[in-house]
C-alpha cells in the first residue's frame, strides 16, 4: 500500500464496502459522541467520515487530534446505518472504521477557522492565506477557475487559435495606467516595464503572419484600487485575428463566451445571441455602457411633455439650455408615496436636489397621476407620459434633467437602485451583449484637448476618411465592449493599421510623428512592411469567473491577492531592497518626508 493514501478523501463508495483503505488529509472537524470519536478528514478531492471507538489502537492519539491537523489513517470501509446516511456528501454512504492513525503535521492554534467559514477580518484572511484557501467555498472557487482556463484553452484551440507566449519585460508605454518600472542592472538608468497587456506584441503577431493568437496573459497596472481590479495584476484571455472586420471579431468569439458561461452556469439560462447596443444608446437606456440587462427598465426622453409645462424647474432648464433634456426612469410596481419619497432622500444623499416623481393610482374607475409634478403638469400631459412609458395602476417614473453627460452617471445609478430595490432583477440568468460604436476621442477638461477615449490603435470608421472629414468628438471607432450582469468582461478593436491613418490619428490627440515613433515605434515600423488588416480583443479571466461562481469580489476568485492597499500581506510585499541592491541597480531613494 501506498505510504499515505490509497484512495482520496472523495473516492470512497458503497463499492467499496468490506477493504481496507488508507487517506491522508486535514482534521476538518472532530466530534464526541459519547465514546465514539467522528473524524471528518479533507483532502483536495472531498471529505470522509472516520470513526474510532475506545476498543481501537488509536483511540489515544485521536483524542488529541484538532481541527486542521494532517492525518495519516488506515481502516475499514464499512457501511453507514440508513439513519445516518449524509446525501450531501459523495461518501456519505459510507464511513472509516480507523484502525491506525499517524500525525503527519500538527497545527498550531487556529488564526482563523476554516469550519463553517464565518466571516473574518480580510487582513487576517489574507495574511493566513493559506489556511483561508482551505475553506471548501474559496477553495472550490478556484478550482472552478482553473476548470474555466482549461476549457478556454480547448475552446479557443478547437476555433482555430493558437497559444504564443509574449515578452514580461518590455518597453514603458505612454497610454493606459502607470507601468510597473523594472530598472536594469546592465542599463544603468534605464527600466524595463512589466506590460499593462500585450497590445503591441500581438498586433506585432500579426505582422509576422500568425493568423489567430490567443494567450492567457498576465496584465500588471500600477493604479489605484478599484472595486471591480484587484491592485497590481489580473489576467486576461488575450486575442488577435489576422484578415477580419468586426462581424468577424464577434462571429469567432461570441460563441466561445457563450458556450463557456453555459458550461459553468449550473442550468442558469445565458443569453443565445447578443445584442449589439451602440455606446449612445447604452448610455441612454441605462446609463452606463456597461449595464445590466437582468434589470428590465429602459430610460426614456420625455423633454417634449415638459417644454412649455406647469413645471417650471422643468419648462425653464428646457428653454434655457438646448443640451438640457429630461429623461424618465419607469419603475414599474414603485407607484406608492413612500417608495417615491425613499428615492428622493435617497437621490438628495447622493448629492442631488432631489427626484422628481409621478405614481399611478386608480380613483374609482379612473387611472390618476399623482405627486407635485402631475399638480403642475396636469393630467393630460401626465397620461402623455404615462403611455408613452407602457405603466399602468401601481407603478412610478422618476425624472432625472439637465446636461445628459453630467447626470447620466446619476441616472445609472438610480436605475440599478429602483431594480434592485423592487425586485426587478432576475439574478439566476447571464445576460451578455456587445456595446459598439464607441466614439474614438473625448474632451479632456483638464488639458484642455482632444484626447484618445479608448484605445488608440483602434481604427477610426470610415478610415481616414472619417479622420478628415468628421469632427473628432463624432468620430466612432471600430471599438466594441463585451458585457455581462453589469460588468464589462471583454474590451477589444480593430486595428488601425495603415501608417498614415495611424499618424493621422495620434496628431489629433497631440502626439507627432516623432512622439509616434519613439513611443510605438516598433509596431509603427511594422506597419509599413505589409500591414494585414486585424483585430482582436482581451476578456477578463478573473470578472469571468467571479460571475460564474457567483462571488461579489475578485479576491474570492484569486489565489494570493494583494488588499486593497496593495499590500501582500502573506509575502511582506512590497518589501525594501538592500543597499547591496540598490548600488547593484545605481539607484538612491529620495523618499518623502513622514507625513
Amino acid at each position: 500500500m501506498h505510504r499515505y493514501r490509497s484512495h482520496t478523501c472523495g473516492d470512497l463508495r458503497e463499492t467499496h464496502v468490506g477493504e481496507t483503505a488508507r487517506l491522508s488529509g486535514w482534521v476538518h472537524r472532530v466530534r464526541d459522541h459519547g465514546g465514539l470519536l467522528f473524524i471528518d478528514l479533507r483532502d483536495d478531492y472531498g471529505i470522509t467520515q472516520c470513526v474510532v471507538d475506545p476498543d481501537s489502537a488509536a483511540f489515544a492519539l485521536a483524542e488529541t487530534v484538532r481541527a486542521e491537523w494532517c492525518l495519516r489513517i488506515d481502516g475499514d470501509v464499512k457501511k453507514r446505518s440508513d439513519e445516518t446516511i449524509n446525501t450531501n456528501l459523495p461518501t456519505g454512504h459510507i464511513e472509516i472504521f480507523i484502525r491506525d492513525l499517524e500525525v503527519l503535521g500538527a497545527a498550531k492554534e487556529l488564526p482563523l477557522p476554516v469550519f463553517g467559514e464565518p466571516e473574518y477580518p480580510e487582513d487576517v484572511r489574507l495574511t493566513y492565506r493559506f489556511l483561508d484557501l482551505r475553506r471548501e467555498t474559496l477553495h472550490k472557487n478556484i478550482k472552478i477557475r482553473s476548470q474555466v482556463i482549461a476549457s478556454i484553452r480547448k475552446r479557443m484551440s478547437d476555433v482555430g487559435f493558437t497559444e504564443y507566449q509574449t515578452p514580461i519585460l518590455t518597453a514603458s508605454s505612454p497610454e493606459g495606467a502607470r507601468d510597473f518600472l523594472v530598472p536594469s542592472r546592465l542599463h544603468p538608468g534605464k527600466f524595463y516595464a512589466l506590460p499593462q497587456a500585450p497590445q503591441q506584441f500581438k498586433q506585432l503577431l500579426m505582422m509576422s503572419g500568425f493568423d489567430r493568437y490567443f494567450q492567457i496573459a498576465p496584465c500588471f497596472r500600477d493604479e489605484d484600487p478599484r472595486a471591480d481590479r484587484l491592485p497590481g495584476e489580473f489576467y486576461q484571455l488575450d486575442l488577435e485575428m489576422s484578415f477580419v472586420e468586426q462581424e468577424d471579431v464577434f462571429q469567432a468569439m461570441e460563441p466561445v463566451l457563450r458556450d463557456l458561461f453555459m458550461e459553468f452556469s449550473g442550468g442558469k439560462p445565458v443569453t443565445e445571441t447578443f445584442p449589439r447596443i451602440p455606446y449612445a444608446e447604452a448610455l441612454r437606456k441605462y446609463g452606463t455602457d456597461k449595464p445590466d440587462l437582468r434589470n428590465p427598465i429602459e430610460m426614456q426622453g420625455v423633454s417634449k411633455h415638459f417644454a412649455g409645462s406647469g413645471f417650471k424647474i422643468f419648462a425653464r432648464m428646457l428653454e434655457g439650455d438646448s443640451h438640457n433634456e429630461i429623461w424618465a426612469l419607469p419603475a414599474r410596481g414603485g407607484g406608492s408615496r413612500a417608495f417615491c419619497d425613499r428615492m428622493n432622500s435617497w437621490a438628495q444623499g447622493e448629492g442631488q436636489p432631489g427626484l422628481g416623481y409621478i405614481f399611478w393610482r386608480k380613483e374609482g374607475e379612473h387611472l390618476e397621476g399623482a405627486g407635485p409634478i402631475a399638480k403642475n403638469i396636469g393630467p393630460e400631459r401626465t397620461e402623455e407620459i404615462r403611455l408613452q412609458l407602457g405603466l399602468g395602476d401601481g407603478d412610478a417614473a422618476f425624472f432625472i434633467a439637465g446636461e445628459p453627460k453630467k447626470f447620466v452617471d446619476f441616472a445609472g445609478k438610480a436605475r440599478i437602485k429602483v431594480g434592485e430595490d423592487l425586485n426587478l432583477i432576475d439574478r439566476d440568468r447571464y445576460e451578455l451583449a456587445w456595446i459598439i460604436d464607441f466614439p474614438m476621442y473625448e474632451w479632456d477638461e483638464d488639458e484642455k484637448k482632444v484626447e484618445f477615449s479608448h484605445n488608440p490603435f483602434s481604427m477610426p470608421q470610415g478610415g481616414y476618411d472619417g479622420l478628415t472629414s468628421t469632427d473628432p468628438l463624432e468620430l466612432k471607432a471600430y471599438q466594441y465592449d463585451m458585457v455581462c450582469n453589469g460588468y464589462e468582461i471583454a474590451s477589444g478593436a480593430i486595428r488601425n493599421h495603415s501608417p498614415e491613418t495611424m499618424k493621422k490619428a495620434f496628431a489629433i490627440a497631440g502626439y507627432d510623428e516623432k512622439t509616434l515613433e519613439d513611443k510605438f515605434g516598433g509596431m509603427y515600423r511594422a506597419f509599413q512592411y505589409g500591414a494585414p488588416p486585424h483585430g482582436g480583443m482581451a476578456a477578463g479571466i478573473d470578472r469571468i469567473v467571479m460571475l460564474i461562481v457567483g462571488a461579489i469580489n475578485l479576491r474570492e476568485v484569486t489565489l494570493f491577492p494583494m488588499n486593497q492597499q496593495a499590500h501582500d500581506l502573506l509575502m511582506g510585499a512590497p518589501s525594501e531592497a538592500t543597499p547591496k541592491q540598490l548600488r547593484e541597480l545605481h539607484i538612491r531613494l529620495n523618499l518623502p518626508e513622514n507625513g
